[in-house]
């Protein structure tokens, strides 16, 4: 969060501006790609891979269509340009963290989302949850509230100025106000929202267990594969075994936060399906519901085997129209793929309705 009327020698400078230049200037001042930056998918790229899942999921959560991942991500690098640190992350005012909080805007919207004993504005799940249930309440407010305008600008502005002032200007703060800083800051988030825009999310018709499923499996798109890690909570560090889970000499499953193929259709049926965990384990607990490949329903379950015989290796999620939704290997991201080449075909063993 902002202070409620701040003057800042960047405010300034930004009010004497072109929104043009603005937006050019936050454009070339990228002090967010010296880090790892994840792959496209879910509706979102190009941020740093730690933010990834937890913007997704605070989208995710809100019912307002609104809240797009790629809003959180452009509002987030306008509040902090993703730092973390308290030297980078503090402002004058005292905001706190990569969301901008101060203590006692935090004290209201603050949890500990990441499960780590505490609720603490510098942890990035906790304070990208944190906005993300923040502007869900001021998109909430905005739709109500009778006022004229984009309700994503009502909301920016209430986050940035407090929703008073909304009220007290009956809409965006206008120029004048805190030498243009709510206005500006509003005005870059919506014009560089398309920097982080990535593929779109699955759309998924129909109803049923195996659309809901696949609907849920689609928020996870562009999450990291992670060989042994995942459940029904959501995606979580690996292993290696010696065999699986290496990249380039070394264990990367370890360090990376993801879900290998079958943790993702366990995540995806859970909990009105509880799956066990393995692929050869999920075979064996859907194979008398065996379905054709052309009769084939979005949500069923596709299985590969080495030399289409034996243990079950790989799992897949159908994802209409000749696709796949799966987790493939190490070094991938989850991803829809033809089902004729996600897999070797010779591998293929067929598919489940769960």
């Amino acid at each position: 969060m902002k202070v409620f009327i701040r003057i800042t020698a960047l405010a300034a400078a930004m009010f004497l501006l072109a929104i043009v230049g603005l937006v050019a200037a936050v454009l070339v001042d990228d002090d967010a790609d010296a880090a790892e930056l994840s792959d496209g998918g879910g509706g979102l790229q190009g941020v740093p891979a730690e933010f990834r899942t937890w913007i997704l999921k605070a989208s995710e959560k809100c019912k307002h269509p609104e809240l797009t991942p790629a809003l959180l991500a452009a509002q987030l690098y306008q509040e902090s340009k993703f730092k973390t640190s308290r030297a980078d992350a503090t402002s004058h005012a005292g905001a706190q963290g990569p969301a901008q909080f101060m203590p006692g805007t935090w004290a209201t919207w603050g949890r500990d989302d990441d499960k780590n004993g505490e609720a603490s504005p510098w942890d990035i799940g906790d304070a990208v949850m944190a906005q993300g249930r923040m502007m869900c309440s001021l998109l909430e407010q905005a739709r109500n509230s009778g006022i004229a305008g984009d309700i994503r600008a009502l909301a920016l502005a209430g986050y940035n100025a407090g929703w008073g002032r909304v009220i007290e200007f009956g809409g965006v703060p206008p120029k004048s106000f805190a030498q243009g800083e709510t206005y500006n800051y509003v005005q870059i988030i919506l014009s560089t929202m398309s920097r982080f825009e990535g593929p779109g999310l699955l759309q998924v018709s129909g109803s049923g267990a195996g659309a809901d499923a696949l609907r849920k499996a689609a928020t996870r798109l562009g999450t990291p594969y992670a060989y042994g890690g995942g459940g029904p909570s959501g995606p979580s560090t690996g292993f290696c075994d010696g065999t699986n889970g290496y990249l380039n000499g070394r264990c990367a499953a370890s360090s990376t936060v993801g879900f290998d193929c079958s943790s993702l259709v366990q995540y995806a049926y859970w909990p009105e399906l509880k799956l066990p965990r393995t692929a050869d384990a999920q075979y064996g607990a859907t194979s008398d519901r065996p379905v054709s490949r052309t009769n084939l329903k979005p949500g069923d379950l596709l299985f590969w085997a080495h030399g289409g015989s034996g243990f079950i290796y790989h799992v897949a999620i159908y994802a209409g129209d000749g696709n796949v939704l799966h987790a493939p290997r190490t070094g991938r991201h989850v991803e829809i793929a033809p089902l004729t080449s996600a897999m070797p075909q010779g591998d293929y063993v067929g598919a489940t309705r769960p």
